[in-house]
């Protein structure tokens, strides 16, 4: 466009320089070898503007003809180069849909027409090649030669990461991730990884040191990285609980500013206050995430708060927060429980019941059981209500890659990832026995049997005995019998109940080494360039030998 203008430019200057000079007529004289040459101006300055513009033509065909052979070398070098790029084109093209062959002749035709050192591509078209055909140890030099050049080195750090995690070296796999994270903070899989392999190792400081890195990197959104830092200062605080409650504390409260949802946070900062003696604090931030969430923990720890309290006092507590929630199936629940430590059977009848209505879960089914052993001892009253626990759907639990803990975890077991556990209902495989489908809560409860009225025989006491103890020894027997009734029923529904899914047993505050990585975690998984799915026929299966004779270069 520029070009174009100055040419317009130019051709406007000569038409104007033209005009003026016709409109200023003159002669112009020269004698030059005793000739005398005489024409008009115009004429003059028509042919020196001819010679100027015939010399420029004439160098511009010198310098053409002793250029030719430069511009025909750089003509057929392009040419190549254009070849080379198409083929590199099609060869990645190629390595993506699974097609070895055409891959391998494509990274061949492009090594013959482009330099490996112009272009580092082809390394990559290599790996990925070798990939694909099963040869794991030329891809891994291949990564491993990337890794050493500083232009390719996060490609081929993360191309070395996930072969170690396909072939379960984890700590290759960890130092690739650390290495990838210190050379380049702003790649969200390295920064993601060595998080969760310091978190597995419980090295929270480590960990909320590298999160705050990449805070400032922006590497994660503000939500996210603000959710995991709390994770941490979770862990940090549970870990801190028993040797340092002020911590404990300070840790938990800093994750309650960043995520006031997060339950386990609120226990911990809770119990922190609660060994300080300050019940009234910690008190208040049960209260306020109860509003938030109705957690069966936070109902436990609150009404438990204090050691020394009756069944009684108890039992205010959980009518308190039934106050705070009202119509909540957990907060009716809660003072059901309550109620039947307090022996109000009638009070702790009608709350579970009300729960029942509201949301039928196996937990409160067998408070029911509980409540009715303890009311009427009817052991087909006390069978109703375990089978109606039997069909009703699990309580929520902390689940998280199909294993559920009793307690809140910061890492998954399974795969080592951070923030996995969810509070949500475990997969039952048993359904409601019933003709809809569904469990009727109110149909349970009018199918309720009466209350058998059976006489019981009448014993003589012993001779030893006082009138007193015999039937104190009498009902201590009858209620061993009935509990111990009670705990193989227990154990039957149990054991109906239990399926393939896996359980977990922790006990509180210690939380589980984390096992080496076994599952897929969507952050982690390889993409089209860097391995194919187990089920992807393109791709051959490295032998047993090669599993367990493979050697990573470690840094």
């Amino acid at each position: 466009m520029i070009r174009i203008l100055f040419f317009v430019l130019l051709v406007l200057c000569l038409a104007l320089g033209f005009a003026w000079l016709a409109d200023r007529p003159g002669e112009l004289s020269l004698i030059w070898q005793g000739q005398l040459i005489e024409m008009s101006l115009m004429r003059a300055a028509s042919i020196l503007i001819s010679l100027f513009a015939a010399v420029l033509i004439v160098v511009w065909l010198l310098r053409t003809i002793w250029l030719s052979p430069h511009t025909v070398t750089r003509y057929f070098r392009s040419r190549k180069r254009d070849r080379g790029y198409q083929a590199l084109s099609t060869g990645l093209i190629a390595a993506g849909a699974g097609d070895a062959n055409l891959a391998r002749k494509m990274a061949a035709r492009t090594r013959n027409l482009i330099s490996s050192d112009q272009e580092p591509l082809i390394h990559l078209l290599e790996a990925q090649t070798a990939l694909i055909e099963g040869k794991y140890d030329d891809a891994r030099k291949k990564f491993e030669a990337m890794a050493d050049d500083p232009e390719t080195r996060e490609l081929g750090l993360r191309g070395l990461y996930l072969e170690a995690k396909r072939l379960g070296a984890n700590e290759a796999a960890r130092q690739y991730a650390e290495r990838a994270s210190e050379k380049a903070p702003h790649l969200p899989w390295a920064t993601l990884a060595t998080l969760d392999h310091r978190s597995q190792a419980r090295q929270w400081d480590e960990a909320i040191r590298l999160l705050d890195q990449s805070r400032a990197a922006h590497v994660l959104e503000k939500n996210e990285a603000d959710r995991k830092k709390a994770v941490l200062l979770t862990a940090r605080a549970m870990e801190r609980l028993d040797a340092d409650p002020k911590s404990a504390r300070d840790d938990a409260q800093a994750a309650l500013k960043l995520d006031d949802r997060l339950v386990p946070a609120a226990l911990v900062a809770a119990k922190a206050l609660f060994r300080e003696e300050n019940l009234r604090k910690g008190a208040s931030i049960l209260e306020r995430m109860w509003k938030l969430d109705p957690h069966p923990d936070i109902a436990r720890l609150y009404v438990r708060a204090r050691g020394g309290d009756s069944a009684l006092d108890r039992l205010k507590r959980a009518k308190k927060l039934e106050s705070l929630r009202s119509n909540n199936a957990v907060a009716l629940a809660t003072v059901a429980e309550a109620a039947l430590d307090a022996r109000e059977l009638a009070l702790a009848r009608t709350k579970a019941e009300a729960a029942a209505r509201l949301e039928p879960r196996e937990s409160i089914f067998l408070l029911l059981a509980d409540i009715e052993e303890a009311d009427t001892g009817d052991e087909g009253r006390i069978r109703h209500w375990m089978a109606q626990a039997l069909k009703s759907p699990r309580d929520p639990a902390w689940t998280a890659d199909g294993v559920t803990s009793p307690v809140w975890l910061p890492v998954s077991p399974v795969s080592g990832r951070l923030d996995a556990f969810e509070w949500k209902a475990p997969p039952s495989q048993i359904a409601a026995a019933t003709e809809d489908g569904h469990l009727n809560p109110d149909q349970a409860i009018r199918s309720l049997p009466p209350v058998a009225t059976v006489p019981r025989p009448v014993e003589e006491p012993a001779p030893e005995r006082t009138a007193e103890a015999a039937p104190t020894a009498e009902r201590d027997q009858t209620e061993r019998e009935r509990a111990e009734r009670e705990r193989a029923e227990r154990e039957r529904v149990e054991r109906e109940r239990a399926g393939p899914e896996k359980a977990i047993s922790v006990p509180d505050r210690k939380e589980p080494a984390a096992s080496p990585a076994t599952g897929k975690d969507a952050e982690e998984a390889p993409d089209p360039f860097f391995g194919r799915p187990p089920d992807d026929p393109g791709v051959r299966e490295p032998a047993a030998a090669e599993r367990t004779t493979t050697n990573f270069r470690l840094f």
